[in-house]
């Protein structure tokens, strides 16, 4: 293991392979990675809390993912020529760094530079218009000309117009992938994705070779509103995993930017949805640069920024006591939904106790939301 060992050192993260084992360990998810890793102070200890963190949460016999596993992953991920990004290393993205559900590792293939570019998310349906796919190609094509990179999810439709276009231009462009970062899917952008690879960057949380799923999109979705400034939703229907995107943008604080399209198109009803509710109306490339020019404007200067006086920090709850509220959780829900209002009363939490663990489920795949506020479980 010495080889491995000193690859894994080689970001300055000495238990780097500690920590592909703990995030790679069964109902490990991106926050609860964080989670045990602020709680034990590393990985290796955390490694070794997790079987009675899991005992606390009714599952016995609980062992954390073998470190045979996790040199498989690494040596699969040398074999596709990709590098292994851990979060808090110099080359992982910075815009990455505070969100609370940060992916603890990044494969990544090609010029890892570009995840430290100034970025725009370009998203939009799959089954998209001539003209959605027309005004994709204009936006990535501005935009990359502007020095901004174009970040998509490598879907077919809008996310392969705005990946091309932006591809003409020094390869400013980023595909996050839901699946293994050297499976392609769909497997009609494999040209594409090589071209990504060879000029741009594809970035991937999973391991190689890993088939995506449906719950791995909104995750992937979620990487995409993560390192990009604002996201332009082109062309999306009501209920569509670009309007994750948008959602996912809106809580990290980033901006929301739509493309108008008709009434009686529904690949356009997201987008008017997104408009009504306040995102940004963008006809060109232009519209985007006028707001991020603006919004930065807006930010005050470090030296105008009035000091952030230290206050009462929240009580953490441990992990043995998260395990625990996560198993009566998932107790009470079913295959037939359940009002969120109602498992508050349930469960006798408050809101704001609730919410980040049913964050955390929905992202582990464990949960689903439904609309009118309704819960289920996934099984």
């Amino acid at each position: 293991m010495g080889q491995i060992a000193r690859q894994m050192d080689a970001d300055g993260l000495g238990d780097g392979l500690d920590r592909l084992r703990l995030l790679r360990s069964r109902r490990v998810g991106a926050v609860t990675f964080h989670r045990l890793l602020a709680e034990h102070g590393s990985a290796k200890a955390a490694l070794q809390a997790l079987p009675a963190i899991a005992l606390a949460a009714g599952v016995r016999e609980y062992e954390p993912c073998p470190e045979g596993v996790a040199v498989a992953e690494l040596r699969a991920g040398r074999v596709a020529g990709a590098q292994l990004l851990h979060h808090g290393a110099p080359d992982y993205p910075q815009a990455l760094m505070d969100l609370p559900d940060a992916p603890p590792v990044l494969w990544a293939l090609g010029d890892i530079g570009l995840l430290n570019c100034p970025a725009v998310g370009l998203v939009g349906a799959r089954n998209a218009s001539s003209l959605g796919t027309r005004m994709a190609r204009r936006l990535g094509q501005g935009l990359a000309e502007a020095g901004f990179t174009v970040v998509s999810g490598l879907a077919r439709g809008i996310d392969a117009a705005a990946h091309e276009a932006a591809q003409g231009f020094v390869g400013r462009t980023i595909a996050a992938m839901a699946g293994g970062i050297d499976v392609i899917y769909p497997a009609e952008n494999a040209v594409l994705a090589r071209q990504i690879a060879d000029q741009g960057c594809r970035i991937s949380e999973h391991p190689p070779g890993l088939e995506p799923q449906a719950r791995h999109f909104p995750l992937r979705n979620r990487i995409i509103a993560g390192l990009s400034q604002a996201v332009v939703v082109v062309e999306a229907a009501a209920k569509s995993g670009s309007l994750i995107t948008a959602k996912s943008a809106l809580d990290y604080g980033r901006e929301v930017m739509a493309v108008p399209g008709h009434p009686f198109d529904a690949r356009a009803s997201g987008c008017n949805m997104l408009i009504r509710d306040g995102a940004l109306l963008i006809r060109s490339a232009s519209d985007v640069l006028e707001a991020l020019g603006a919004f930065d404007r807006a930010r005050p200067e470090p030296e105008e920024r009035l000091p952030i006086l230290p206050g009462p920090e929240a009580p953490q709850r441990g992990m043995k006591e998260v395990a625990l509220l996560h198993s009566m959780i998932l107790s009470h829900l079913g295959p037939s939904p359940l009002a969120e209002d109602q498992l508050l009363r349930d469960l006798n939490v408050t809101p704001t106790d609730l919410a980040p663990e049913l964050l955390t489920l929905e992202l582990d795949g464990r949960i689903a939301r439904q609309p009118g506020g309704l819960l289920t479980r996934v099984n």
